[in-house]
């Protein structure tokens, strides 16, 4: 791992010094700077002004970075500008470029950006998703294709029924990685790689490093330059963040409070299971509040008319799985509400995230019962803060109980919440036997849990 860690590093600091204050400077061609003028882009952010410059020559690059800071076009740019200057065309049933993402939203946005920076330019995008039909996918690959941008699932069933071949790829991106691996996609992602040319340029992006995406990278990159860009925690500093402690039973009605404040104009709702999303968008939409819901279980045309109603304004809601949620980028959402919360800190400031995009400010709701608490805890001690709460609970003296509770030493919750003997274990996670910790925690208390219709048991990632 030591030689891994010196590997991603070497370059790292060379390319952090170049002082780039305009996309001319960086030698684009005449086609890709119109384009840009169009969509008013000027100055390149900073994972920009760091990774279009090595991208340009062909070197690696490991980018670690979070949706929000404008890495799509760091990669896009530069590898539209190297097709233009390599001249040549597709052959049939192939792709110059592939582009991996984990979910079908993320890859439509790709591609969509690829053809904004590409709409001067004779250059084709494709998408390569699962959820709709084989047969226009089929027709469009047969053609050839400069970039295509797919998930790996449906990529793979293409490979296997010799609709696409991949070994006149040169260049191949994998965005959001470590998503990948939520999703179960690092080996499908190995068979993608053994099937590309040896001499081919490789970009990976991850907003994390976890070691078995370490490892990928290794394997994947060859003297990468790497390009780090906003740490874990800034994105919630441009976020005015609250809690609301809430009867489990009163979530909804309290939702709908929230909602009653017109500022609340675009609000993205956070649930952590599919059917979960489901009731809340249902309860929002029956009482006059526009609302959609996506997940993994929407046909890609329903996903694509929620996301479609949501950035009109035609809804004022968009209820989400975390899953479903990751690389949205929808400009002007006011609010993020965390119907429950997440089980790790990092999901909370991913999720928070979806506002206050792009230097704006923005604010979260989170909306905590009782067995959420010691999720609460785990967030702000990961993210360094005290969050401000608000406690609308029926029992009297809660404020009281909520506040001793939070500041209490660490000795004293793990002996409310860890039977004497049992290995301790990572707050907000499932524990060994399985239970989330919800169920963890009445079990060890000996109190039956009340009813929940909202709160479904954490299901598999994998399942989203």
């Amino acid at each position: 791992m030591a030689s891994r860690g010196r590997r991603f590093r070497a370059h790292a600091a060379y390319f952090e010094s170049y002082a780039v204050t305009n996309f001319a400077d960086l030698g684009f061609a005449e086609v890709i700077l119109r384009a840009l003028a169009q969509e008013d882009y000027v100055t390149p952010t900073p994972i920009q002004a760091q990774a279009i410059p090595p991208l340009l020559q062909g070197r690696d690059l490991l980018g670690i970075a979070q949706t929000g800071t404008g890495k799509t076009a760091a990669f896009a740019l530069p590898i539209l500008q190297r097709l233009l200057d390599e001249r040549s065309r597709p052959a049939p049933n192939t792709a110059r470029v592939l582009v991996l993402a984990p979910t079908r939203e993320l890859a439509a946005q790709i591609a969509d950006s690829f053809r904004a920076y590409a709409r001067f330019a004779r250059i084709s995008v494709g998408v390569i998703v699962g959820g709709v039909a084989h047969g226009p996918q089929i027709r469009m690959l047969a053609g050839g294709v400069d970039v295509l941008v797919a998930t790996p699932g449906r990529l793979l069933d293409h490979v296997a029924s010799n609709h696409l071949r991949l070994d006149s790829t040169r260049t191949i991106v994998l965005d959001e990685a470590d998503h990948m691996l939520d999703l179960g996609f690092v080996v499908p992602i190995r068979k993608i790689v053994s099937r590309l040319p040896k001499d081919r340029q490789n970009l990976f992006f991850s907003a994390t490093m976890p070691k078995e995406i370490a490892s990928l990278a290794d394997d994947m990159l060859r003297d990468p330059v790497t390009v780090r860009v906003t740490p874990a925690a800034t994105t919630a500093e441009r976020v005015a963040q609250r809690v609301i402690l809430v009867d489990a039973t009163a979530k909804r009605d309290v939702l709908l409070e929230l909602f009653s404040d017109p500022n609340f104009s675009r609000a993205i709702v956070f649930t952590r299971t599919k059917r979960g999303a489901d009731r809340v968008a249902q309860h929002l939409a029956v009482n006059a509040v526009g609302a959609s819901a996506i997940h993994g279980n929407k046909s890609q045309n329903q996903r694509q008319r929620a996301l479609d109603d949501f950035r009109a304004g035609r809804t004022r809601a968009l209820v989400a799985t975390d899953i479903a949620a990751r690389g949205i980028d929808i400009d002007g959402v006011s609010h993020v509400v965390n119907f429950e919360l997440p089980e790790t800190a990092e999901a909370y400031v991913h999720r928070i995230g979806r506002t206050a995009r792009a230097g704006a400010t923005g604010a979260a709701v989170s909306l905590c019962d009782n067995s959420e608490r010691s999720l609460l805890k785990q967030i702000e001690r990961v993210t360094r803060q005290t969050l401000p709460i608000t406690d609308r609970r029926s029992a009297p003296g809660a404020a009281a109980e909520a506040d001793a509770a939070r500041r209490a030493p660490p000795h004293e919750h793990r002996r409310t919440h860890q039977e004497p003997g049992r290995a301790a274990r990572h707050p907000g996670k499932p524990g060994e036997h399985g239970r989330p910790p919800q169920q963890q925690q009445r079990r060890r208390s000996g109190k039956p849990g009340g009813p929940r219709p909202d709160h479904n048991a954490p299901r598999s990632r994998a399942s989203e």
